[in-house]
């Protein structure tokens, strides 16, 4: 049985680019994730005719090559995400809660399992809380992001803290991250730790002390 030369190419590529699910972490598993791919053009660019014989063997060897990083990148990292989006509103339009209501919710919700509603509930319970101590303009439409933004610039040594809590409020309600008591626990840790934080007075557009 021969194999297509050009579909064994293209298949082992496409296996190889599901295995990648970090490229932005330079190191030892990059390096051998591009030998190998060298490897697999050298093979297939060998020769115009079908796979079979020796090259079917080859290729064969190669193919279980890949199928093992891919487990092992696939262990270590977890399925490949998609990019959450950091461009949902962070407050649903059904009228203004206070963040005490928030706090209750996702205590609520959190009581339950329901750790994605609990930590939406959550953040949003932060957010409204440093509105309520004028930390944050109150502003509809506002991203989790941008209040981490604003919030960083009056409470600097926080700024790491809120940017890491935004991006995990964006990955799991905009996003393919599954939510966990850790995550819900982290928010509302956050939440308490911000409410002994002193502000610093900032410019206008930014929040007020």
């Amino acid at each position: 049985m021969t194999v297509p030369r050009d579909a064994a190419r293209d298949a082992a590529h496409e296996e190889l680019r599901k295995a990648v699910y970090h490229q932005h972490e330079p190191g030892l598993v990059d390096r051998f994730l591009t030998w190998l791919q060298d490897r697999l053009d050298e093979l297939f660019n060998g020769a115009g005719a079908p796979l079979g014989g020796g090259d079917g063997a080859a290729l064969a060897v190669l193919v279980v090559i890949v199928a093992v990083v891919a487990v092992l990148l696939w262990r270590r990292y977890g399925a490949p995400r998609r990019e959450a989006r950091s461009t949902g509103t962070l407050f649903a339009a059904d009228g203004p809660r206070s963040a005490a209501q928030h706090r209750e919710a996702a205590a609520g919700h959190a009581a339950r399992g329901d750790w994605a509603d609990a930590v939406r509930e959550q953040m949003r319970a932060l957010v409204r809380g440093l509105e309520e101590r004028t930390v944050l303009d109150p502003r509809p439409g506002r991203t989790a992001d941008e209040a981490a933004a604003e919030a960083g610039r009056a409470l600097p040594e926080r700024a790491r803290e809120l940017a890491s809590a935004a991006r995990l409020f964006d990955d799991i309600a905009f996003g393919e991250r599954t939510a966990d008591e850790p995550a819900y626990r982290l928010l509302a840790d956050l939440d308490r730790a911000l409410e002994r934080t002193r502000p610093t007075p900032v410019a206008a557009g930014g929040g007020t002390a």
